[in-house]
């Protein structure tokens, strides 16, 4: 046998022969070797059968006590719930119950129209910045925090900014959720502003998230059914809310 070469012969079972090992029955006896010749690579050796590749291992979702000092994946299922119901009210300031959506001046005994009026949206624009801030930055503040934190925030930021406004401005008609839009982009930047604040290198991006505070800061200039105390509200409930957890967050 030659060193990383064919085999010059084999035995046949049947009759003891040496046989060439690229045949298939034996010369001698006419005993079967093998069901078909081998076949041959380009330098005339056996050609060695191809392994299959298995497939990639599936990496499930990470779970909260998996790995120590690693956070759990969390699905973003608060963030959603508001989206969806935002543009419910889109699709519903359609219709004619559209006067029964608004929050115009104290609610009274009708309470239930500052929930409506978080989620309607006369203006396209208005709501597509309101649920788009809403959607990013509640689906980053899940990841880390928890769907409680971002139902908080909702609450204060965008019921709370209009219930204030309500109370400061009983002729004010109003609708949308930019206190809570504010509230989220505020909350979700307090872990880097400390980081920068104590020089520490930073791990989001400040200055995109300035430019979509900015761009919702801006509403109350275009649309009249957003509020600027609704605005001042979110940023105070957005600071309340995510300077604590950023604190806890770097321990």
């Amino acid at each position: 046998m030659s060193a990383g070469g064919p085999d010059l012969f084999v035995i046949c079972k049947s009759c003891g022969s040496e046989v060439s090992p690229y045949i298939t029955e034996c010369p001698y006896c006419g005993n079967r070797l093998r069901k078909r010749a081998p076949k041959l690579d380009r330098d005339q050796r056996v050609a060695q059968p191809r392994q299959r590749r298995s497939a990639p291992p599936l990496l499930t979702r990470l779970r909260g006590d998996e790995i120590p000092g690693i956070r759990g994946e969390r699905r973003p299922i608060a963030s959603a719930l508001l989206v969806v119901l935002g543009l419910a009210g889109c699709l519903l300031w359609q219709t004619s119950l559209s006067s029964d959506l608004i929050l115009s001046g104290s609610p009274g005994s009708q309470w239930w129209r500052l929930l409506t009026a978080a989620f309607s949206y006369a203006n396209i624009g208005y709501g597509f910045v309101s649920l788009a801030t809403v959607a990013l930055f509640g689906w980053l503040l899940e990841r880390r925090h928890g769907s409680v934190a971002v139902l908080t925030l909702f609450l204060l930021g965008g019921i709370g900014g209009l219930a204030a406004t309500a109370a400061l401005q009983p002729a004010a008609v109003q609708m949308g959720s930019v206190g809570a839009a504010i509230a989220m982009v505020v909350a979700w930047s307090m872990p880097d502003l400390l980081s920068l604040r104590s020089g520490a290198e930073i791990e989001g991006d400040l200055i995109g998230a300035a430019a979509v505070a900015l761009a919702v800061a801006l509403m109350p200039l275009a649309v009249p059914e957003a509020s600027w105390v609704a605005l001042g509200v979110g940023a105070v409930a957005g600071l309340a809310v995510g300077l604590p957890l950023a604190v806890l967050g770097r321990r």
